[in-house]
């Protein structure tokens, strides 16, 4: 039986500090290059989206992060101008603001005090806002 063909699968992560802060990359690659964005990517085959989410935090920004909560999942089919892709978000929160490291796709990796004050990709401003519910104590999306 052939499957189906269906959007991908991508994660994206919102890491916070104690001082409220967010953890942003800037895009090394189109599309928006040069701007900023949670660290994410695709999940790989075999691969869940818990796991998925901790390797592209680990290669974009050069962090562990163990503790996740969903915000979401965001499936708007013209999130991303590559094609129709479905992605979980998570939530870590991180005892203090360790510096990151920028590697991968990932052009620059720095802590954001004012996130809104930015360019940000895909739907990532409505990632965050989600995830300020979820932090608050609320339910996220």
């Amino acid at each position: 039986m052939a499957l189906p063909k269906t959007p991908a699968l991508t994660v994206d992560c919102v890491i916070t500090d104690p001082d409220g802060r967010v953890l942003l990359i800037r895009r090394k690659n189109e599309p928006f290059k040069g701007a900023f964005a949670l660290p994410g990517g695709f999940v790989d085959i075999g691969e869940t989206v818990e796991a998925g989410c901790r390797r592209e935090v680990r290669e974009e920004t050069g962090l562990e992060v163990t503790d996740l909560e969903l915000v979401g999942i965001y499936s708007e089919p013209g999130r991303d101008p590559r094609g129709h892709t479905v992605s979980a978000a998570f939530l870590a929160r991180l005892p203090s603001a360790v510096p990151p490291s920028a590697g991968d796709d990932a052009e620059a990796a720095e802590w954001v005090a004012d996130w809104r004050a930015q360019r940000l990709a895909f739907d990532h401003a409505r990632i965050l806002e989600d995830a300020e519910g979820v932090t608050a104590g609320g339910t996220g999306d």
